[in-house]
């Protein structure tokens, strides 16, 4: 499969600057997908690198992302309203790639809770959904108090979430998600956060694999 790859910068915001975007489109692409990292890693991190080339093997365009503090490489996590301002920026710098596809956003944790933040509080225009890589549904004592804002958000939303996923007990995710109107949720057999999974696990389907190939047929089932 041909794939065409770019690389350049976009303003995260006019104080913190530029930061770095991979875009990465197949041929005969079907949507476009903006994927955030996680809050300890950045745009070329293994998980984000794989699961990119697992979804342009599925037709979807993603566009890759760092924050100010990722593209630095050092220093504290940037403050939530520069992430909240930076994933809006990538947004746009997105659109202005390709205008013509359809456009999800998607994040591993840190970053998918971003997006739906930024969704609750003020919608972004032309958005047709939005695609969490195991939601950080608590930090360490087990909570729902983060799944609040989700309940503000008028847009499918697909939970890819490990078994073992320390931070998003089953117990407690599956409720929030059955609560929510247009939400769908995917269990990945011994999968923790970061996806990785164990040999007992049931299924020989590459995990990146079993997660573009959800997220492909659920955006399917959205577009019609």
């Amino acid at each position: 499969m041909k794939i065409s790859n770019k690389e350049f910068k976009f303003v995260s915001t006019p104080e913190k600057g530029e930061v770095t975007a991979v875009y990465d489109q197949p041929e005969s692409a079907k949507a476009l997908l903006v994927l955030g990292h996680g809050s300890g890693s950045n745009l070329r991190h293994s998980l984000m690198a794989e699961l990119s080339e697992a979804l342009n093997e599925q037709l979807i365009v993603t566009f890759r992302f760092n924050y100010p503090y990722s593209e630095r490489g050092k220093g504290g996590m940037d403050g939530e309203k520069v992430r909240l301002s930076t994933i809006r920026s990538a947004i746009n710098a997105a659109q202005k790639e390709n205008e013509a596809l359809p456009l999800f956003a998607s994040g591993h944790s840190m970053s998918g809770r971003m997006f739906s933040m930024a969704q609750a509080n003020a919608p972004i225009e032309k958005l047709a959904g939005i695609i969490f890589y195991a939601f950080p549904l608590y930090s360490s004592k087990p909570s729902i108090e983060r799944a609040e804002h989700l309940k503000k958000i008028n847009l499918p939303m697909l939970f890819l979430s490990g078994q073992r996923d320390k931070m998003a007990n089953l117990d407690l995710l599956e409720p929030v998600v059955n609560g929510l109107t247009r939400s769908t949720l995917h269990v990945v057999d011994t999968a923790d956060h970061g996806f990785k999974v164990l040999k007992r696990r049931k299924s020989e389907e590459a995990v990146m694999s079993e997660l573009a190939r959800v997220t492909f047929q659920w955006i399917g089932e959205i577009l019609g």
